[in-house]
């Protein structure tokens, strides 16, 4: 039962569970302490306590199971084990944003800025054999990757500037290293970006870009929503084929080539020699491009692909809800 939950049950009038998380600890306290601290019409709605995350054997839990429908005088109704399944996280809490690169001959650097969001569209890279997929924060933990990445808008590019990661992609791109930005990272890749009515970032302003693509931006109030499918462009991703969505404010004018082209014949996004930008998110779920993507930097590397097809992100998201 997440914060505000009470006041929303009330509302629609629905009985409710409280669940526990005994991974973090204390989880008896945390139900006991809960049910006491809630207001008499709101304890009323309670049905029965859950606790969730459980490993090992349950029977250790009895006596204090039993402890807790005691002291709360609610059912305890099951105990959930924990299961090691990989499906989207919430962005701010994921635990794939701390966990350290696996060892692959390939390095993946994707941005965690501030306001890091939709930062699953970078999950179908973790799933290759040959990738392996780090969050970084420093110019220190960037360090030389072969593909950093990049997302988020006004206030991520001046952290971006103040902390100098900007100076790090600068000098990588300058070397010949491919970047690729999504969404606000594509924004931050162009020329300039203008917030003349403050939607953006609260005050009217104009920021540079770090320059690598030939767009600019302007923020409005309208946002950009649609579903769409795609065909990649840009070589050496030309070809694939892209499933996903946007979801954005801004226009970008693009005066360079596009990324990709949408199915009613649009071109989107935009690529400058070896840097690329894309508002689609999704774009890896098909498989396609992330094969196209490994492909091109095992051969920038002298090494050779892996020969086992990759599952697409919706074959690979139905496997683990099956488990």
């Amino acid at each position: 039962m997440p914060r505000g939950s009470p006041a929303f049950a009330k509302l629609v009038d629905a009985p409710v569970l409280l669940a526990g998380d005994i991974d973090r600890g204390g989880v008896f306290a945390q139900l006991y302490g809960t049910v006491e601290l809630l207001e008499a019409d709101e304890r009323a709605r309670i049905r029965g306590l859950i606790i969730n995350k459980f490993r090992g054997d349950v029977e250790i839990l009895r006596p204090g199971l039993a402890m807790l429908e005691e002291k709360t005088q609610l059912p305890v109704l099951g105990v959930i084990p924990y299961l090691k399944v990989d499906i989207e996280d919430e962005d701010s809490l994921s635990t794939r944003l701390e966990a350290g690169r696996a060892v692959k001959p390939l390095d993946a650097a994707i941005l965690r800025l501030p306001h890091i969001s939709n930062f699953t569209d970078f999950m179908p890279l973790e799933q290759h054999p040959l990738l392996g997929v780090r969050y970084v924060q420093s110019p220190r933990q960037l360090g030389t990757p072969d593909v950093p990445g990049t997302k988020n808008t006004i206030d991520d590019l001046l952290w971006l500037r103040q902390c100098g990661l900007e100076a790090a992609v600068l000098k990588l791109a300058a070397q010949g290293t491919p970047v690729l930005g999504v969404c606000g990272g594509y924004q931050m890749l162009g020329h300039t970006l203008a917030d003349p009515d403050g939607e953006e970032s609260g005050t009217p302003c104009t920021l540079r870009g770090l320059a690598l693509l030939p767009t600019d931006t302007v923020f409005n109030a309208e946002k950009q929503l649609r579903q769409t499918h795609a065909t990649a462009e840009a070589i050496p991703f030309a070809g694939a084929k892209l499933t996903g969505y946007e979801i954005h404010a801004g226009r970008t004018t693009v005066q360079g080539s596009p990324f990709c082209i949408l199915a009613d014949g649009t071109p989107e996004g935009c690529v400058q020699a070896n840097v690329f930008g894309t508002y689609l998110h999704g774009l890896f779920d098909t498989g396609e491009l992330t094969e196209k993507l490994t492909a091109f930097l095992c051969k920038k590397k002298g090494i050779s692909p892996a020969d086992a097809p990759l599952l697409s992100m919706e074959q690979y998201r139905q496997q683990q809800f099956d488990l």
